[in-house]
């Protein structure tokens, strides 16, 4: 039998838009979730608004280490144009204050609400039952309550376990079944990537470089041209 021949793609740039930021190509290997329709595998974990403005990942992760604000969502949803999924605490943000942060990410047009793996299930429910989005519980190891917090109404799980994540997404993947969502960090490489999928992510978060890292590798270059002429 012949192989499968890849399909020819066209490819149209931007005459000045050339230095965007590529999710590794293994991550298309994941079956992806479809979200209103829309069938996502790459999340870009990021709220850098010139990383999100110029990047070819399906969609946005906006998780940050502060307490969630309005004002940064509101930012983060004006400047992308892909969908975006936004944190609404769980560490030391939880109750009617992440309850309010939800709705109102909902209402500015997020695509899901992400709770840390601290958020109580009680607060998971309620935001559920509030929101007209999907709530992904972020887990980080397998003592989390996960099954909880599927019972308490989130429609997908986010599995970050650092170097481990493999392994937990497959332990989870036994207990959960088959067909619930997950996303999961893919780690640095292709091959880390690769056996996060296989071990059962649906779809894979990335985390780009950092602008001035972006930055400084255009100035590495420049001089390099410079040095040539």
């Amino acid at each position: 039998m012949s192989e499968k021949k890849e399909k020819y793609i066209p490819l149209v740039h931007s005459k000045l838009r050339k230095s965007f930021i590529k999710v590794p190509k293994e991550i298309y290997k994941a079956s992806g979730i479809m979200i209103f329709e829309k069938r996502i595998k790459s999340l870009l974990f990021t709220t850098d608004l010139a990383i999100i403005r110029n990047s070819n990942a399906d969609s946005i992760m906006a998780v940050y280490p502060y307490t969630p604000q309005n004002s940064i969502s509101n930012a983060i949803l004006s400047v992308s144009n892909v969908p975006c999924f936004i944190g609404v605490g769980g560490g030391t943000t939880q109750g009617l204050r992440s309850k309010y942060v939800a709705i109102d990410a909902e209402l500015s047009g997020a695509y899901g609400v992400v709770v840390n793996s601290p958020m109580p299930n009680k607060d998971i429910k309620e935001i559920a039952g509030f929101v007209d989005v999907p709530v992904i519980a972020s887990v980080t190891s397998i003592n989390d309550d996960y099954i909880g917090k599927i019972q308490a109404g989130a429609e997908i799980l986010n599995i970050s376990g650092g170097r481990y994540t493999a392994d937990l997404v497959r332990e989870i993947r036994k207990d959960i079944g088959k067909n619930f969502p997950i996303i999961a960090t893919g780690g640095k490489t292709g091959e880390s990537i690769l056996e996060t999928i296989e071990a059962g992510a649906n779809a894979i978060s990335y985390t780009p470089p950092s602008s001035s890292e972006v930055f400084g590798q255009m100035m590495d270059k420049y001089r390099n041209e410079d040095v040539a002429q």
